[in-house]
């Protein structure tokens, strides 16, 4: 009976740290869906916004500053790896355009594995079912005997 417990302990081990995993996961899809609405949120900026219009600059601590636009023609857009260049309006939305793409492909690929990690989950819950079964299974014929072995009731 032993061997069934640690079976099933190992299992909801396993079990346990499958969830973490995906739960961990689904964060990082989620980041990285905030960070589409963050490229969603610029891209309809520099569609709608003209030379003159006046915008919130953020300054970091949740502090914010007016500045008026001097020129929405030129645009300065992060490449990734601390880099970043002074675009065109047209060409600063397509750049921006690419990082989604590129987020759509990660977010796809991550969600993906959060997939696997639910079939193993499952696998791995149905294996304690069974295990758990085979020890009631167990304990039923233990009980089954331990009767029988204290007599039929039947004094002759």
């Amino acid at each position: 009976m032993g061997g069934g417990q640690q079976q099933l302990q190992q299992l909801s081990q396993e079990l346990q740290a499958l969830d973490e995993e995906i739960e961990s996961l689904e964060s990082e899809v989620s980041d990285l869906n905030d960070e589409k609405a963050e490229i969603d949120e610029a891209v309809e900026a520099i569609e709608t916004l003209e030379t003159g219009s006046t915008v919130q600059v953020p300054l970091g601590g949740d502090a914010y500053l007016r500045a008026e636009v001097q020129d929405i023609d030129e645009i300065v857009v992060s490449l990734g790896a601390n880099y970043a260049a002074e675009q065109e309006q047209s060409t600063a939305i397509e750049t921006l355009r690419r990082k989604q793409d590129a987020l759509d492909e990660e977010i796809a690929s991550v969600r993906g594995q959060i997939e696997e990690l639910e079939e193993e989950s499952d696998e791995i819950e149905e294996q304690a079912m069974q295990a758990q079964q085979q020890m009631q299974q167990q304990q039923m014929q233990q009980m089954q005997q331990m009767q029988g072995e204290g007599g039929d009731g039947d004094d002759e």
